[in-house]
């Protein structure tokens, strides 16, 4: 790896240098410490790196300098759900996907052959010649998932999770208005919105149910071990 790092830089130095560009020196010093990490970084973390490097760049240098890898193709700009805009490197010939933690930003690459394949397969059933294509798949990591408590208030269930009620506070009132809504111990419900504020949104087989807060702190459910499908047919 170290060795391809040392062509690409080179590849890099002749590419600015046709173009004219000063300070070509600060740029292969940064592109040096970019492909040394082979991280998702942002701009601020990367100028990090430089400076326990003992290069004191200038933040808006730093930002053209991987805007230009940009262009030149040796970086991407990655911009994953709810978070800053991150960089990464591009290797020619090679293309992979992500696993974003929703929990704590970890950033997994993966790559499967057979997922490529169904990919073309299906842009070519329904007469697309496919480009390019990114999939980001998002939820927890085994290190966060771990540290979850096995019950938990329904108020803390993530969107896209399928969770199992299985207890009730509130008592008598409280079990009787769940019950209104549909629901009840056992009940497996997958989680639409839940942005931390107002009312959280469930779907539960094909009917979309609004829970307040307060109400959904008095739930108490587990993460479901099986993903369930629903099926809605339309009326005809």
């Amino acid at each position: 790896m170290k060795r391809k790092n040392v062509l690409e830089k080179n590849n890099f130095r002749t590419l600015i240098e046709a173009d004219g560009t000063e300070r070509i020196q600060d740029r292969l010093n940064v592109t040096d410490v970019f492909l040394g990490c082979e991280e998702h970084l942002t701009l601020e973390g990367l100028h990090r790196l430089l400076k326990e490097k003992g290069y004191d760049y200038e933040p808006e240098f730093v930002r053209q300098c991987m805007n230009r890898m940009v262009d030149l193709g040796f970086a991407q700009k990655k911009q994953f759900e709810g978070r800053p805009i991150l960089y990464e490197h591009r290797h020619l010939g090679r293309h992979h996907d992500h696993l974003i933690c929703t929990k704590c930003g970890k950033i997994v690459e993966f790559a499967n052959e057979d997922m490529e394949r169904l990919q073309l397969q299906i842009a070519a059933e329904n007469g697309f010649h496919m480009l390019q294509h990114r999939m980001e798949i998002y939820g927890l990591c085994h290190t966060c998932l771990a540290k979850r408590r096995p019950l938990m208030p329904l108020g803390m269930a993530k969107p896209g999770e399928q969770v199992v009620i299985r207890e009730m506070a509130g008592g008598w009132t409280a079990r009787s208005r769940l019950t209104d809504m549909g629901l009840r111990l056992g009940s497996v419900v997958e989680i639409i919105s839940n942005t931390g504020q107002g009312r959280i949104i469930l779907g539960r087989d094909c009917i979309r149910l609004a829970i307040g807060r307060g109400f959904a702190q008095k739930i108490m459910v587990s993460l479901s071990e099986k993903s369930r499908e629903t099926t809605c047919d339309e009326e005809p």
